[in-house]
């Protein structure tokens, strides 16, 4: 996608306790449908011991792909509210598994409905979001005595330094820049090094910015996952 968009800020899990039945949600960010319907499939392989587990999904742009399975709640108690919670914090490219562990309490259609979407939503806040941002990547080009200080510079002004490689002939230091500021970032990097320093154009990528930096208590998910 060409223009910023909300996802999560990377793999998490979060879990809630309700009328002693435990929902693990499981977060992840995912390209397309294929990654999120391999989540899905690991997730309840990991839990595969578990009654339910419920999944949503939503991914794409303007052309989204939104997927919801109950995983044996009741029609419409599970997935369809934690799909409704994925819209309406408007993130896209994100995956949600919640794992049940029935605890020997019915909570009815509405309480099912209010423990699947809260246990998505309360892991979104846990996790947190990133608003992924579309900008132009500018190899600067240097010499070793001005390296430490520009770099320094370029972080003390805000831009994006992406990495710096020093060769034999000079330094390399590559910033990202929405496309709409690289006529500000080049008269800035002329002004800064008395035009010592050039700018080159080399392509394009996608950055996090954060909106949220999460909750105490969320755990990023390690390559082997979570147990139960």
């Amino acid at each position: 996608m060409s223009v910023p968009y909300l996802t999560v800020a990377g793999p998490g899990v979060h879990e809630i306790e309700i009328k002693k039945s435990r929902f693990i949600c499981h977060l992840a960010r995912v390209a397309d449908e294929t990654e999120a319907q391999a989540f899905v499939a690991g997730i309840r392989k990991q839990y595969w011991n578990a009654r339910h587990n419920c999944t949503a999904f939503v991914v794409g742009g303007d052309t989204r792909r939104e997927r919801s399975n109950d995983g044996g709640e009741p029609a419409g108690t599970a997935g369809a509210p934690m799909l409704e919670v994925l819209r309406r914090r408007g993130v896209t490219d994100t995956v949600a598994v919640v794992t049940r562990y029935f605890g020997g309490v019915l909570l009815g259609a509405g309480g099912l409905v209010r423990a699947y979407g809260g246990s998505v939503a309360e892991a979104l806040d846990a996790v947190g979001l990133v608003e992924r941002r579309p900008v132009t990547l500018l190899s600067v080009h240097t010499d070793h005595v001005r390296a430490g200080r520009l770099e320094n510079d370029l972080r003390a002004a805000g831009h994006s330094v992406r990495g710096v490689v020093y060769e034999a002939h000079g330094v390399v230091v590559e910033v990202g820049v929405p496309e709409e500021s690289v006529d500000a970032f080049e008269a800035w990097l002329a002004e800064t090094t008395a035009g010592e320093a050039l700018a080159e154009r080399t392509g394009t990528t996608l950055i996090d910015v954060p909106l949220s930096q999460g909750r105490k208590g969320a755990r990023a998910q390690g390559p082997e996952g979570l147990r139960a």
